[in-house]
């Protein structure tokens, strides 16, 4: 069975909350690795097609593990993967998202050079583009903990720490999901500067995290971001006044993500 989750309405702390804690110490039979694969610009097709190659792996190992154990077998540890990436222009629709918060048609999409595509995620609309971080767990969560409103709090966190490197100060609004910025209750102009969606079957994940380093944002003017109406979307670049080296920021980025997951990132070729 898989489980969907909203890019946009999964419940979080209340922003005075504090945030969630990493994992705890690996305990036996659990492999805390994360393979990483640098990907670079890689068209959606191509990454999607990877995330459900890896996540058919996981589930097929954890099958003959499940069957191992019940004849007394030894199992096999699963394994872990972060897939970091951007992607040409592309929005993406979640499978409880609205076709009409896409404001483009066919000649629109094709004028600015960008592609649309429904996926198995849940959520309404976003959209990827050149200048934007994403990030792809293929995480066994049995390695980790069992659940995922944590694991979502701690995607938020290392990105939340990973702009605190910057000075910029970031957190989350309750109700929604993502990191936002000025995200305190009754803040005048808040803005969101990372979205999630993900999907998890038998407790392994797929999709993940899109942050706004030097995204042009005028492409959000052709959606309704995740369906939200009154909120305002930003990047980096956007916040300190100058273009900041995707590559810097997916390097103080790794660090947080090792430590929020109690985990080691290994580099493998892409």
């Amino acid at each position: 069975m898989s489980t969907i989750f909203s890019t946009c309405a999964i419940p979080n702390p209340a922003p005075k909350a504090q945030p969630a804690a990493g994992a705890a110490p690996a305990s036996a039979g659990q492999n805390r690795q994360v393979l990483v694969r640098l990907l670079g610009r890689v068209d959606y097709e191509s990454a999607w097609e990877l995330q459900e190659q890896l996540l058919a792996e996981t589930l097929a190992l954890k099958t003959r593990n499940r069957l191992a154990a019940e004849s007394g077998e030894p199992s096999v540890a699963t394994l872990n993967h972060l897939l970091l990436c951007e992607h040409p222009p592309v929005y993406t629709l979640g499978k409880s998202g609205k076709p009409e918060h896409l404001l483009l048609d066919d000649a629109g999409l094709a004028a600015y050079g960008a592609t649309f595509h429904r996926i198995n995620r849940g959520g309404d609309i976003t959209f990827h583009g050149p200048g934007q971080l994403v990030g792809y767990p293929i995480f066994d969560l049995d390695n980790f903990f069992t659940d995922i409103h944590r694991y979502l709090r701690l995607l938020e966190e290392a990105v939340i720490l990973t702009l605190a490197d910057y000075g910029v100060r970031a957190g989350r609004i309750a109700g929604l999901t993502g990191v936002w910025l000025d995200f305190e209750e009754g803040a005048s102009n808040p803005r969101k500067i990372c979205a999630l969606g993900v999907k998890c079957s038998r407790w392994v994940t797929m999709h993940g995290f899109a942050l706004n380093v030097n995204t042009d944002l005028s492409y959000f003017g052709h959606i309704v971001p995740c369906g939200i109406t009154d909120k305002a979307v930003t990047s980096l670049q956007h916040e300190l006044g100058h273009v900041v080296p995707l590559i810097e920021v997916q390097e103080r980025l790794m660090p947080h993500f090792a430590a929020l997951f109690a985990s080691d990132l290994i580099s493998v070729s892409s």
